[in-house]
């Protein structure tokens, strides 16, 4: 019995640590784009950088294809994020911010097509502005 509980407490840890790992990952990802295109929203390079995170994270790319993403969906939902949600809090910023997080990127790609305000309302509420 104690030996079942200690693989278990083990594989707790292991998986506290695999998913911390992930999250300090994906934080500094979307930092460093926070910093690099806060000022210049309308770069291509940004939506590429975006899809190119989205691809390569396991959790974010099953999100994408099931709703399948196209970087145009990025394109587009940034400049509606731009509209209602241009704010930044500590390391987030709304237009950027919102791509990197399973639920929000969840959220934008049902409703690619709703408006603006409700969009950014919705990122604020998640991401507590």
């Amino acid at each position: 019995m104690q030996v079942l509980l200690g693989v278990l407490l083990a594989a707790l840890i292991a998986l506290f640590a695999v998913e911390t790992r992930h999250n300090l990952k994906r934080d500094t990802a979307a930092f460093k784009l926070v910093e690099q295109y806060e000022k210049d929203l309308g770069n291509p390079a940004l939506v590429d950088a975006i899809v190119a995170f989205i691809e390569q994270d396991w959790k974010l790319k099953r999100v994408w294809r099931r709703e399948n993403g196209t970087k145009d969906d990025v394109r587009g939902l940034i400049k509606h994020l731009m509209l209602w949600g241009n704010m930044r809090k500590g390391r987030r910023f709304i237009p950027i911010t919102s791509f990197f997080y399973v639920g929000s990127l969840e959220y934008l790609l049902q409703h690619k097509d709703g408006e603006p305000k409700q969009l950014a309302m919705k990122m604020m509420q998640i991401f507590h502005f």
